[in-house]
């Protein structure tokens, strides 16, 4: 996406603060909503690809079933019953 990334997005509800009693930093209290947002981009984008590529090739199948075939060939055993149904239709 032209170097756009969301991941750092974040919502601070409390920030870091330092405990007096322990003398250690306590983590800062936030939601970090960038993740989902640019995990929810890069999905959308990669879907659409595919429904393109899917409505794409089922254009060109229909563009192949719509080409008329050409009639079969008929078989040595059809010819000669052609035949037959001819020359008893001549008797007649």
């Amino acid at each position: 996406m032209g170097g756009v990334n969301f991941t750092d997005l974040k919502l601070t509800i409390k920030a870091a603060q330092l405990d007096t009693a322990t003398g250690k930093m306590l983590d800062a209290v936030a939601i970090n909503y960038g993740q989902f947002l640019q995990t929810t981009v890069d999905f959308l984008i990669v879907a659409f690809a595919i429904f393109m590529m899917i409505k794409a090739l089922n254009s060109l199948k229909k563009k192949e079933a719509a080409e008329p075939s050409a009639p079969p060939v008929p078989t040595k055993q059809e010819l000669l019953l052609t035949e037959i149904r001819d020359a008893l239709r001549m008797k007649k």
